[in-house]
């Protein structure tokens, strides 16, 4: 199995006030925000991002943790499932020039919207049934994705993920580590339908024979 490793290290983190959304948001504004559709991304804040616009102060300061990781350059392939609108994979192409990058995201109205430079290399799919023959990239990354199907599905696409990679994949998912972590996040999640902690989900990597390496999105 790989490791646990924070490869998200350089990502900005925000101040979060998880009571207060989760207060406010209500089983309704969930089942919206799982649309992943206009509400979800541009939409009013209780149904998502409130607004998706690409910052590259988010992405850029990642990728060279990316490139050490998995010594990443020109003549290598990454795959992004769940790559939303392109943005982290459009910081990856500026940084590292001549990689070969694609994005595959569930959700229509992202890939229609996704960053111009990237909109070719963009397509709409589902993480459970990947459209590419097995061993296609170098490296798979999926942020925060996996999480929101629900468990038997999670298998499936962790199953795909490790049929497209060639060398090495990376994933986060939502997680907690003790009670008070658990509260917090589940007043925090809008999308996510399999939440566990963190021993129950490397016991299901094992389980499923997911063998890249993984970290945990913890509000």
């Amino acid at each position: 199995m790989g490791q646990e490793i924070d490869l998200l290290v350089n990502y900005p983190r925000t101040k979060r006030n998880v009571d207060e959304r989760g207060q406010t948001k209500s089983e309704e504004d969930r089942a919206v925000a799982r649309q992943f559709g206009k509400e979800f991304f541009d939409g009013d804040r209780r149904h998502g991002y409130g607004g998706f616009n690409y910052m590259p102060r988010f992405w850029q300061p990642v990728i060279p943790t990316f490139q050490a990781h998995f010594g990443l350059d020109a003549s290598s392939s990454v795959l992004d499932v769940g790559c939303a609108k392109g943005f982290m994979l459009h910081d990856m192409a500026e940084l590292i020039p001549g990689i070969t990058v694609k994005g595959v995201d569930v959700s229509a109205y992202a890939i229609e919207h996704g960053i111009d430079d990237m909109r070719p290399h963009l397509s709409v799919a589902s993480a459970v049934d990947l459209p590419f023959p097995d061993k296609s990239f170098d490296v798979v990354i999926s942020i925060n994705t996996v999480h929101n199907l629900v468990r038997d599905d999670c298998a499936r696409a962790l199953r795909e993920i490790e049929r497209v990679a060639r060398r090495g994949a990376f994933i986060t998912v939502d997680a907690y580590r003790d009670e008070e972590e658990r509260r917090r996040m589940m007043a925090w999640n809008l999308t996510a339908q399999t939440i566990m902690h963190v021993d129950e989900w490397t016991a299901f990597f094992d389980e499923i024979g997911y063998t890249g390496d993984y970290y945990w999105f913890i509000p």
